[in-house]
């Protein structure tokens, strides 16, 4: 009777209620202050210290209650469940990483960042995007010059010897193509020799603040003889970036992008991907396109607001650039 009243004194001076409520706050405080970089690390820090602490409190108050050997049992019990779950998933889905989370504010509107995103495995039959066919060696001569092909559409204005660059369209500026190493303004002429061309235009972009202005974008492409226009009902998928890309060097290891285009070399799939976001495609700011083996999946499912857990827990805690705006056509 008297080890039965310890550990019902116990359970009365262990309650985690109050901690739950502090974590329900910081998680919401997060999501709220994401554009405010130092109250984002400090929410964040705050909610993935209070996951650590409720679920050490959970296994203490357990382990008191039922038992070592049963909170043990317990534990590996749920282990096994959610692994079993995983595998299933991945199963059934065909794909090694069927549950992630948007990282960026890249999609939006469609997606936003912290969104769970359920995926599937990718094959060009289940991906709705136009196919252009290409020889091995028309590609591999792409891959080879990846720079040449990294154009990006910018505006500029002549001012006599000086050309002033933009991503915004100033009255009195026009639409062409820049390099992305050299910084420098290029002819159409320029990309004669590319396996994509670039055609330039201009697009509507809409501030968080209400303010409206004009950018430069990439319009279409043309591989070949074939002009492909950006679709909006295109497959979204998420791919693993290369060492020598880009957007891997700014520390994005996945992209969750929409497939402008695909290019059968010779049998071989590439996903040309833009974000809908983005003024350009992915492979238009020095990256490789994504190959079949490199792709994770499609996206066929989302739940709003549970990716910020994963997010937080694995330290991408301030908003990265780009959520303050919303691009248009």
């Amino acid at each position: 009777m008297a080890r039965s009243k310890a550990q019902n004194k116990d359970r009365v001076n262990i309650v985690t209620w109050p901690l739950y409520m502090v974590l329900a706050i910081a998680f919401i405080l997060y999501i709220i202050y994401q554009r405010v970089q130092i109250l984002a690390i400090l929410f964040g820090a705050l909610t993935f210290i209070m996951i650590v602490v409720l679920i050490g409190l959970e296994l203490v108050i357990s382990s008191k209650e039922e038992g070592k050997l049963r909170n043990a049992i317990e534990i590996i019990a749920a282990i096994v469940i959610v692994v079993a779950i995983w595998f299933a998933l991945r199963l059934i889905l065909n794909t090694s990483y069927p549950i992630d989370a948007v990282p960026s504010c890249s999609m939006l509107p469609v997606l936003q960042r912290g969104d769970m995103i359920v995926l599937q495995g990718v094959n060009p039959s289940n991906i709705k995007a136009p196919i252009v066919k290409v020889t091995g060696s028309e590609m591999q001569k792409m891959l080879n010059n990846i720079n040449q092909e990294s154009l990006e559409c910018i505006a500029y204005q002549l001012n006599g010897n000086k050309i002033n660059l933009s991503q915004e369209v100033f009255p009195g500026y026009s639409v062409g193509l820049a390099s992305v190493n050299s910084g420098d303004l290029v002819s159409n002429s320029s990309q004669s020799g590319n396996l994509v061309k670039y055609i330039c235009g201009i697009a509507n972009v809409t501030y968080s603040n209400g303010a409206k202005v004009k950018e430069a974008y990439t319009k279409a492409i043309v591989i070949g003889n074939t002009t492909i226009n950006g679709d909006l009902n295109n497959s979204i998928i998420v791919y693993k970036t290369l060492p020598q890309d880009l957007f891997y060097q700014e520390g994005d290891t996945y992209i969750v992008h929409r497939v402008y285009a695909i290019i059968n070399a010779s049998g071989t799939y590439y996903y040309l991907t833009k974000g809908d976001n983005n003024p350009g495609l992915d492979m238009q700011y020095q990256n490789y396109p994504a190959s079949q083996n490199n792709t994770e999946g499609k996206v066929i499912g989302v739940i709003p607001y549970i990716g910020y857990l994963k997010l937080i827990l694995s330290g991408e805690l301030s908003q990265p650039a780009g959520c303050n705006y919303t691009f248009g056509k």
